[in-house]
């Protein structure tokens, strides 16, 4: 039995971005390749593995990255609010507190369960209804939203919603359904990432601008083809090439947008950007969240190509 790591003296995980270039592109490839390659599924209902689908990450990893997600939330939350809504404020600084205190016991422990799992459910539920009274009273014109806008606290509810869906359901048993599901979310959020940059960007930054409108473009056409897809697949077929070539498409776009989040965070801390976004911390965040989603994909990408293509090799 693997023994469980002491972090209680380790120093504070530091998220040092490495900025992706051919190398980094070739090693994420050869390692699906190298995946994909360890045992070929002649069908799906002849593998296990395939039915369980083999995800390279746990639940508890999926609770401390998340959680740590959902404490930020509170803080842009908290920044986002007009300063004449004092009892919401204190809402956003009990979750920064909640969450802050979560994580401090998730990074000591070796399993997800018992109380702490219980615990970390009912903090997601809170937080959940939390975002969506929030939203529903800007929707009715019961609040001024001050500089949260109303697709962002959506957005980070269906984080939320997401987050607790693993916390509470098993994993789809089909590698490709999770893939598909897991593009469908993604991508969604990926696009609205870049709507919102452009929306704190300084109109006079007009070249990330154009950069951040390209991006747009990309992803939005990107998350109606994998719509597309997921639909497609509704019909369950044996093997579905198309998904693993449209994947290649994905990862590629992804990282060079992973690349766009993380040089305006650089330029933030360096203040040398002109906008309105209130930490430069929400940038990092959202490069993170670009990280969880390539991640996500090189863990289940060799399965679809085992159990779901014809491909042995991608590029």
């Amino acid at each position: 039995m693997k023994e469980c790591d002491n972090t209680k003296d380790k120093p504070e995980r530091q998220d040092n971005y490495v900025p992706v270039d051919n190398i980094e592109s070739t090693n994420f490839w050869n390692k699906v390749n190298d995946s994909a390659g360890i045992d070929d599924c002649k069908d799906i209902s002849e593998s296990p593995d395939c039915r369980r689908c083999v995800c390279q990450y746990n639940r508890l990893e999926e609770a401390r990255f998340w959680s740590r997600i959902m404490e930020e939330h509170a803080l842009f939350i908290l920044l986002g609010l007009p300063c004449d809504q004092p009892k919401l404020q204190e809402k956003a600084k009990f979750f920064i507190n909640l969450f802050g205190n979560i994580r401090k016991k998730l990074d000591e422990t070796c399993a997800l369960e018992g109380d702490l799992l219980y615990d970390l459910i009912g903090a997601v539920k809170l937080i959940i209804e939390f975002k969506a009274e929030l939203l529903r009273l800007i929707i009715q014109c019961k609040k001024a939203p001050g500089s949260n806008y109303p697709l962002l606290l959506d957005h980070i509810r269906r984080e939320a919603e997401r987050f607790l869906g693993l916390l509470l359901k098993p994993v789809p048993e089909d590698s490709l359904d999770l893939l598909l599901e897991q593009e469908v979310f993604w991508l969604r959020i990926m696009k609205e990432h870049i709507e919102f940059v452009i929306h704190l960007l300084d109109p006079s930054e007009r070249e990330l601008i154009e950069q951040a409108e390209e991006f747009r473009k990309t992803f939005s056409r990107l998350l109606e083809t994998a719509r597309d897809l997921e639909s497609m697949n509704e019909t369950k077929p044996k093997n579905f090439n198309t998904v693993v070539r449209f994947t290649q498409d994905v990862v590629r776009n992804a990282m060079q947008l992973r690349n766009f989040k993380a040089a305006a965070f650089e330029l933030a801390t360096l203040c040398e950007l002109l906008s309105i976004v209130s930490t430069p911390l929400l940038l990092d965040h959202i490069r993170r969240e670009a990280d969880k989603f390539l991640s996500e994909l090189e863990a289940l990408l060799p399965e679809v190509i085992r159990c779901h293509s014809t491909l042995k090799k991608c590029n």
